[in-house]
Formats: structure tokens, C-alpha cells, sequence
């Protein structure tokens, strides 16, 4: 009984004040005692992580725990886009039909999703993937390329969830929800790395410090499961499969 509560705690609310609880208790030492239950229930391979079970002190502590560097090896090769998350892949394709794209079903307004038309423009013709993270997943987010941070930014308010409940029955999560949007300007052009918030919470926490970014290295963290969708200018070539697991540091494509 308390392994089905504790799935239903974290993986599915939209109101801001049970997600406000939810927070502050993930965050708080009361939650210490489910850290073992969480880690039984979602089979997170704790041989992967930089700290012993035990150490992780709340919830929160461990969603958004570290892994030892040589358990994601990064493709370096030049010309690849690599994977910025653990996660799974939703949709993926070229930026045709205008600005808009599909997910799952549904139309997603590459205008809406970066806040206007202007910034949506120059992805015509180019690539998309939506990249989807349960809660079991790693949540640190990691540049997909190697270049320079030239913009980033903030828009929406309240979050929904972004799991297939939330894409099915939710008013345009992607695109309304919470979310930071950062525009890296590689040698192949721009790629946009937007981190959509999953709870009224907005729990997306930039941690870079330096906007040259190289491959592989971290850029954020959600304190839950969310999702990042990634945009290029140019198109990608890439062999994906929708539903396919994918970690960090794998590649998903090459830019032209």
C-alpha cells in the first residue's frame, strides 16, 4: 500500500497547494524513511550513484542525486548532439509545417513554446526532440552540444504534469508550462535546450556557471520528473525510435 501512495505522491498532481506540501516534505528530513521505499519502487541503480543510499537525507536529496562520471561516457565526436538527460523519447522530427509540431498526438506551437514568433522562426526547417523524465530517472540536465550559452530565459507559470495523463488530458502542458529555455549557438547553429517544470512548484534550478558550454556538461537539475525538449536549427540525422530509454552523454543524432 504505501510503495502505490508514494507513486501517486509523485507522480501526478497539478494543484499549487498540494504541490507546495509536496515540496516542502520532499525537502524536509520527515521524508528520510521513504528514500529506501522510492529506491525499492523505482529500482534506481544505486551502483551508479556518487553517494551511498543512506547518506541522502530527504527525498529531494536523492531525485536530484549525482552519478560517478564514467557511468555516462559522452560521445565527443564533433558534428554529434548528444542526449542532455536519462530519459525516454517522446517524439522526435523536422520543423515543416511552420512552427508547429506534433507530440503524442497533439500540436505543439514552437511560437508559444519559446514565447513568440520571432524566436521561433529560425528553427524552421530544422529538428525537434521531446525527451520525457519519470520520476526513477536521473534529473540533472547536461548540454546536449558544445558551444555558447546566447540567451536564456524564463516564461510560463503554473506546471502540469507532462506524463501521458498530463500530455493526454492537459491544456498544452508543453507549451504552458513553467519553463527555462536556454539557446546554445554551436558551430553547426543554435539549439535550444527548454526544461519544462512538471509541478506548480517550478522546480527547474539553473547550476552553470559559465555560458561556454562543452558536451556532456551540466546545465540544471529538476527536483522532480519533467520533461526537455530540444530544438535545432539545422536539421538533425538521427535513428531514434519514440519509446526508446536514452542517457546521458548517448548520441541522438548528428548535425549537418
Amino acid at each position: 500500500m504505501l510503495k502505490h501512495i508514494l507513486k501517486l505522491f509523485v507522480e501526478l498532481t497539478g494543484n499549487r497547494f498540494v504541490s507546495s506540501i509536496l515540496a516542502n516534505f520532499t525537502a524536509s528530513k520527515y521524508s528520510k524513511f521513504l528514500v529506501p521505499v522510492f529506491a525499492s519502487v523505482y529500482k534506481l541503480k544505486q551502483e551508479e550513484m556518487r553517494e551511498p543510499l543512506p547518506t541522502y537525507g530527504s527525498l529531494k536529496a536523492l531525485f536530484t542525486r549525482q552519478l560517478k562520471e564514467e557511468v555516462r561516457p559522452v560521445d565527443l565526436t564533433k558534428a554529434t548532439a548528444v542526449s542532455p538527460v536519462d530519459g525516454v523519447v517522446n517524439d522526435y522530427g523536422s520543423i515543416q509545417n511552420g512552427t508547429a509540431i506534433s507530440v503524442k498526438g497533439k500540436t505543439l506551437s514552437i511560437d508559444e513554446l519559446l514565447g513568440s514568433k520571432d524566436k521561433a522562426t529560425p528553427y524552421h526547417g530544422g529538428s525537434y526532440i521531446v525527451l520525457y523524465l519519470s520520476p526513477q530517472h536521473y534529473h540533472r540536465i547536461h548540454s546536449p552540444v558544445d558551444g555558447k550559452i546566447m540567451n536564456s530565459y524564463s516564461l510560463g507559470g503554473k506546471s502540469y504534469p507532462v506524463n501521458k495523463l498530463g500530455l493526454k488530458y492537459g491544456n498544452r502542458p508543453l507549451s504552458t508550462n513553467y519553463r527555462r529555455i536556454s539557446e546554445v549557438n554551436t558551430e553547426f547553429g543554435y539549439c535550444a535546450v527548454v526544461k519544462v517544470g512538471a509541478l506548480n512548484v517550478n522546480s527547474i534550478h539553473l547550476t552553470y556557471k559559465d555560458t561556454n558550454m562543452v558536451k556532456g556538461q551540466e546545465m540544471a537539475y529538476f527536483s522532480f520528473g519533467s520533461t526537455v525538449i530540444l530544438l535545432f536549427e539545422s536539421p538533425l540525422d538521427t535513428e531514434l525510435a519514440i519509446g526508446h530509454e536514452i542517457k546521458v552523454g548517448e548520441r541522438i543524432g548528428l548535425m549537418a
